[in-house]
């Protein structure tokens, strides 16, 4: 298996990783508490962009793991992995912009974001090399 596949696969684990996580925030944040302070509008949609976040991190995680060779063989796959690398990449910039706190654990979730870039930038790269090549 070629080092582009494993680091996929590796992509795919890690999205997979982030749903489990996302479904854990209303125990980890406390948000039967937490969000009963916001009004309806605000707390419905925290909880259902939430949701959203957990249905994509499934998608492409299982993505990932079922159709690696496709991800990295076809134009299609090449977008898709482009889309997962500047998701990752969007989402490190915004936690610097909006989660401003001197926190280790904020740092280490920051550093599983541009991890997650790497993990879809690093395949697509690869990939598109080799699909130029030939």
């Amino acid at each position: 298996m070629q080092i582009a596949e494993w680091l996929l696969r590796i992509g795919g684990l890690h999205c997979l990783a982030f749903a489990v996580f996302h479904l854990a925030f209303w125990r980890l944040f406390r948000w039967k508490h937490e969000l009963a302070k916001l009004g309806t509008a605000n707390r419905a949609i925290m909880q259902i962009l939430n949701l959203r976040l957990v249905y994509v991190f499934l998608g492409m995680g299982l993505l990932s793991l079922a159709f690696t060779r496709e991800l990295l063989d076809t134009r299609l796959g090449h977008m898709v992995l482009a889309f997962m690398a500047l998701f990752w990449l969007g989402r490190s910039v915004e936690q610097l912009v909006f989660l401003r706190i001197n926190d280790w654990r904020v740092h280490l979730l920051t550093a599983l974001f541009v991890l997650g870039a790497v993990l879809y930038a690093v395949p697509l790269w690869l990939g598109f090399s080799l699909y130029i090549s030939r």
